[in-house]
């Protein structure tokens, strides 16, 4: 009868302990918009994210980039938090199962007594012990590891794609400083055929003194441009070797031998979906926030299971060899129990405490969780804003060069006939070059606004779930 009571005192409790403890909430709402504020981009054809890279017509920029994810420290150290991340989810799984532990014990008894014979007893043994998960503490604690495994997955992905914007960001930025090295070095040249013209004039008493020296200074003036936009290009050449680990001799042969060398913006653009939700499901940033979220809920049902009573169970199974007065017995062994539980009595505040501090946390992850969405919303809408806003100052911005251009040279020519100053030939001069260096900047921030999008839409990543 005393059996048939405690099997059924047992039952009960696996019965109350099958209701377990959950966190605060399973499930926090993002406040995430109905539709985006900003016009999206219209230009540009639809490609995958995953391969976007590919589909710009530049192999550099794809070779660039898969050398800097391999280099990067930041992809180095996601993977090993991934890789952590992955252990810890086993281990808490495991947890939940019995464990099974081999033991070899040998003891040798000896009396006070001379009649006592001395006895050595060996027991090889399996021993196993379970801890009955009654109120789903150690199920809260497995939800938990794989909740922050699925999110190092997707830290890991989000440090790839941080590190591709990055590299693409540092090539277009060469490039574009290549350009400006060009326009900086064709106005050096103009600025030295005026200033060697305007000396012949001064010289044959068509021109002042006065006039011979402004051309010279503007000669000079031209060159310190061009040498100064050299230096800025080897400074972003060095941080392009930084980037991608590539011995910068290799790096300027590979960009000298780039077909795409005029490129300074994606061959083609990003899709974005009107609706904003299914954007921020794409991000892996904003999926890692809510695992870490989920994790944290899980936290505190797990605390508030150590507060409830705990349940555990252990056995043996081996073979026992008893030696005593020359003669061996061998046996096999075995053992059930104890059954036992233990309940937390007086522990001065500590498993609450520990509640309140996982609760505070996960007050915390909620906070961390919405100013995630609110920041991709931002950086989405941020995005594009300067699509259109270089969009629509492209045409003007082209239409201005032309203007200057075709001014410049026509009063070049007044100037070589004598009928412009070298004062208007200079205000002529600045005019075209600012607006030479202002459509290569406009290209620069449209490949950077790009890029920039390609990273707020998630570059690619799909959700777990979704796969």
């Amino acid at each position: 009868m005393k059996i048939y009571h405690g099997t059924l005192s047992v039952a009960a409790v696996l019965a109350l302990g099958a209701c377990g403890v959950t966190g605060p909430a399973g499930k926090v709402a993002s406040d995430a918009p109905q539709q985006w504020q900003t016009p999206l981009p219209h230009n540009g054809s639809t490609v995958e994210l995953a391969t976007w890279w590919q589909g710009q017509s530049d192999p550099l920029l794809v070779q660039l980039i898969e050398a800097a994810q391999s280099a990067s420290p930041t992809i180095a150290g996601a993977q090993a938090r991934f890789a952590a991340a992955r252990a810890e989810r086993t281990a808490a799984g495991a947890a939940l199962a019995p464990s099974l532990t081999g033991v070899l014990t040998s003891t040798r008894m000896s009396q006070q007594s001379a009649d006592v014979p001395t006895n050595t007893t060996t027991q090889l043994l399996a021993q196993t012990q379970w801890e009955i998960d009654l109120f789903g503490g150690g199920r809260a604690r497995r939800s938990a590891a794989i909740a922050r495994f699925e999110g190092a997955q997707a830290g890991w992905h989000e440090a790839r794609v941080s590190v591709a914007a990055e590299t693409a960001n540092q090539y277009y930025s060469l490039r574009a400083c290549e350009k400006l090295l060009t326009v900086a070095r064709m106005d050096a040249a103009s600025r030295a055929h005026t200033a060697r013209l305007t000396d012949i004039t001064t010289k044959a008493g068509f021109q002042s003194p006065s006039a011979n020296a402004l051309a010279r200074a503007s000669a000079a003036d031209g060159n310190s441009r061009a040498v100064a936009q050299r230096a800025a290009c080897d400074i972003e050449m060095k941080a392009l070797v930084a980037l991608t680990a590539i011995a910068e001799p290799d790096l300027r042969a590979r960009l000298a031998g780039s077909a795409a060398g005029a490129a300074l913006s994606p061959a083609s653009g990003v899709a974005i979906e009107s609706v904003p939700a299914q954007v921020l499901a794409q991000r892996p940033d904003v999926f890692s926030a809510e695992r870490e979220l989920a994790a944290a809920s899980h936290d505190v049902a797990s605390a508030r299971a150590d507060r409830l009573p705990r349940l555990g169970l252990s056995g043996s199974v081996g073979r026992g060899r008893l030696h005593a007065e020359g003669r061996d017995i061998t046996a096999n062994v075995w053992t059930i129990g104890p059954l036992q539980m233990t309940l937390p009595i007086i522990d001065w505040g500590v498993r609450r405490a520990n509640v309140d501090a996982a609760r505070a946390r996960y007050d915390a992850a909620v906070v961390s969780y919405k100013a995630s969405v609110r920041r991709a919303v931002a950086e989405v809408e941020q995005a594009l804003v300067s699509l259109q806003s270089t969009q629509e100052r492209s045409a003007d911005a082209q239409a201005a060069l032309e203007g200057y251009r075709a001014f410049f040279v026509a009063t070049e020519e007044r100037y070589k006939n004598g009928l412009a100053s070298l004062l208007e030939l200079e205000d002529a001069r600045r005019t075209r070059l600012a607006a030479e260096n202002t459509v290569v900047t406009l290209q620069r921030e449209r490949s950077a606004a790009w890029i920039a999008l390609y990273r707020a839409a998630g570059g690619g990543w799909t959700a777990p779930a979704a796969q």
